[in-house]
């Protein structure tokens, strides 16, 4: 072997190398911790957005054409990897068929269409921005989707009066993980346009960590026995917007969707 290919063979090893240890974190390197709100615990306030394809399919799917195939590439379903911890989803077999129904008919079923409340964890990924608000008691979510809002309780936990469209939350800290158990959702909301659905006994398990000053992991484990054999999670980074002057923006839509809730109801006036 020439020493010039065997030089060019050493660099290229050590040049993988280089890259290797790059993608590994070093042997007890520090988790990120967050900066701290007046009375010490992780400071999560501020804007933040998923970026994924969540609200089309939790699931990975490939892309697709939209409701109305005549607008070509407008609205077309965009391809996505999918947020479930192995890509499954474990329903039980009648709610499967649900499913199936479900997906069939999404344009009419769908409660975004509606612009129902989207319900927990579907408020986290849907296409639009969220704020978080801390206070030592309370901790408000206040979504720019149809004026979505709700509120942590990080006392004492309590019990819901009724059930919600966003049900009932309680929090507490887990170090540097806020997690957040939520009951009390009616059966209304989907997870997704692809008619993933839930029944009434929905109970979520969310955890919000901060993974640097402008990323937050959120996690969210998944259990009703009505439709799922056993539980199931999905995980997913949300971004902070850092836009100048960024602030979070109405999207009222109830008047959207009016056609679609009242338009067969209209009373139809005579020739």
């Amino acid at each position: 072997m020439s020493n010039c290919r065997r030089d060019l063979i050493i660099t290229a090893v050590a040049l993988l190398g280089l890259v290797a240890l790059g993608s590994v974190p070093a042997v007890g390197q520090t988790p990120y911790r967050a900066p701290r709100t007046a009375d010490g615990k992780p400071n999560l306030n501020g804007i933040w957005q998923a970026l994924n394809t969540a609200n089309w399919d939790v699931q990975g799917h490939a892309a697709a054409h939209g409701p109305v195939p005549l607008l070509g590439a407008a609205f077309a379903i965009p391809p996505g990897l999918g947020v479930v911890e192995g890509d499954e989803i474990p329903y039980l077999p009648a709610a499967a068929a649900k499913k199936k129904e479900n997906q069939a008919n999404w344009m009419k079923l769908d409660p975004e269409v509606k612009c129902y409340l989207p319900g927990i964890p579907r408020a986290t990924y849907l296409p639009y921005p969220f704020q978080i608000v801390q206070s030592p008691q309370n901790i408000l979510l206040s979504y720019s989707y149809a004026g979505a809002v709700r509120v942590i309780n990080m006392g004492a936990p309590t019990k819901a009066p009724a059930d919600s469209w966003m049900g009932w939350s309680n929090g507490r800290w887990e170090g540097e993980t806020l997690v957040v158990d939520v009951t009390s959702q009616n059966g209304d909301t989907w997870f997704d346009h692809a008619g993933n659905f839930h029944s009434d006994a929905l109970h979520v398990v969310e955890r919000y960590t901060a993974r640097s000053a402008d990323t937050l992991n959120y996690e969210a484990t998944i259990e009703d026995a009505k439709v799922f054999s056993r539980p199931w999670k999905i995980s997913m980074p949300l971004y902070r917007r850092v836009e100048k002057n960024m602030r979070l923006l109405e999207y009222k839509c109830p008047e959207f969707a009016e056609e679609v809730l009242y338009g067969p109801l209209r009373k139809k006036t005579g020739n």
